[in-house]
């Protein structure tokens, strides 16, 4: 045999050993999975709404509050108010990466799982392309992530509005982050995590617990801690620019179909049903608040007009995917009035001061929403209503209420005691903008 022919030889049976199965490298094994999760069986449909849905949320955050809210305070304040949103997606992005998905979504120890999840996904561990929730195994884990993370940001972002005008910047930023992890994250595993509530058969299809009456009696708690604005009921406080406000609410409304169809989890009929609920109850709502606002002042105003789109869209969020088109109607109807109750009489009344009507809006509209739920909701829309009362709905709004209301004063009084919680007087008469912030609008 020459040599150039024994290298042939050579060479083939090289080939044929590494082309052999025996000794190829070996097969890459997946990963056990996690109490949480399944194996992933995509679904492209239900995969491209809820991207389209991700991004709509995020658009709430970031511009829509932040517009809304900036219009609604003084001209000196409205760079401060758009930066609390800003920085409340900064801090809560991250956090819910470093351990809030985990705490929110994942499983803890039988002991304390009904509370909280466990920290077994803490910085997205286990958490890789072929996983899924079990919630929604047609999706892709990580996009499921994306998704519940964009309603984590707006949360407290929402509860900004109670405090606005006065809080420090730095008590905000610790708020956030502290909030996130003893508040947030405890109620959305309770409700949507596999906790208590969601066992008892409290029904909240996109957050009207969870975000809305969460942030509103957090609000509330803040208002009453910090207390009023100097000049409260005596100084002008109207707002800067209602313009700003408006372009806001209508991406609000906007993203809302987000935040609602995209809690179906599907491209599907009840992604359609939300979506069309959603935007007929808010609608309804804004109708609501200014028939009353009419005969109550004697003049229909647009921030009451904005306030009722708001109002509506917060009432039939818990309800969206639950009722029909008539449910959604009488549930804006009312909770329209019933928002302008909360954040005009008894805001009045009870003299706390509220900047932005976060607990009147959001508390009060989310309270009504999910009692009303338990009255509209229906088999013909959803199975998952099956069973369901005014009472469930009422024992879950307790045990919200009572979480973040605790968990709230706890967190403020950490604050107080560490950066403390109010600028000065001088400071706050100043503005925010420029003493906290070092910047002004012209």
């Amino acid at each position: 045999m020459t040599r150039s022919a024994a290298l042939a030889v050579t060479l083939v049976a090289g080939a044929a050993t590494f082309a052999s199965p025996a000794l190829a490298a070996p097969t890459l094994v997946a990963p056990a999975l996690l109490a949480h999760q399944a194996p992933l069986a995509i679904d492209t449909a239900a995969t491209a709404w809820i991207l389209t849905s991700t991004a709509l949320v995020l658009l709430m955050t970031l511009p829509g509050l932040a517009l809304f809210y900036g219009g609604m305070v003084r001209k000196k304040n409205i760079i401060s108010v758009v930066a609390q949103s800003a920085a409340a997606f900064a801090i809560v992005s991250v956090l819910w990466f470093l351990v809030g998905y985990s705490l929110s979504f994942g499983k803890g120890p039988d002991a304390i799982n009904g509370f909280i999840g466990g920290v077994q996904a803490a910085f997205l561990n286990g958490v890789t392309a072929q996983t899924s929730h079990s919630l929604l195994p047609g999706l892709p884990e990580l996009l499921f992530v994306a998704f519940q993370m964009t309603f984590a940001i707006i949360t407290p972002a929402l509860i900004a509005g109670a405090f606005a005008e006065r809080m420090k910047f730095s008590a905000s930023l610790l708020f956030f982050g502290l909030w996130h992890l003893i508040v947030y994250a405890p109620i959305c595993h309770q409700v949507w995590g596999g906790g208590y509530l969601g066992g008892l058969g409290v029904l909240d299809f996109a957050g009207g617990a969870v975000v809305h009456v969460n942030a509103g009696i957090a609000g509330l708690v803040c208002a009453l801690m910090l207390g009023p604005r100097h000049g409260f009921g005596r100084d002008n406080m109207a707002p800067a620019n209602l313009v700003y406000s408006a372009i806001g609410t209508g991406l609000l409304l906007v993203g809302w179909l987000g935040f609602n169809a995209g809690s179906a989890g599907a491209a599907d009929a009840l992604a359609a049903t939300a979506a069309f609920n959603t935007i007929l109850a808010a609608g309804s709502a804004a109708l609501g608040w200014m028939t009353v606002e009419w005969f109550d002042r004697k003049r229909p105003t647009l921030l009451g007009l904005l306030s009722g789109v708001v109002g509506g869209l917060v009432a039939i969020t818990p309800a969206a995917g639950f009722v029909d088109p008539k449910g959604a109607f009488f549930i804006g109807l009312i909770g329209g009035p019933a928002c302008y109750a909360g954040a005009v009489w008894l805001k009045h009344a009870l003299k706390y001061d509220d900047s932005l009507d976060a607990f009147g809006v959001h508390g009060v509209g989310g309270i009504v929403g999910a009692l009303l739920t338990g009255v509209f909701a229906t088999t013909t829309v959803n199975a998952l209503s099956e069973g369901t009362t005014v009472w469930k709905q009422a024992v879950g709004l307790v045990g919200v209420i009572a979480w973040s209301a605790v968990g709230t004063f706890v967190v403020l009084m950490i604050c107080k005691f560490t950066t403390g919680l109010r600028v000065t007087k001088d400071e706050e008469v100043e503005g925010l903008d420029y003493t906290q912030h070092g910047e002004a609008i012209h």
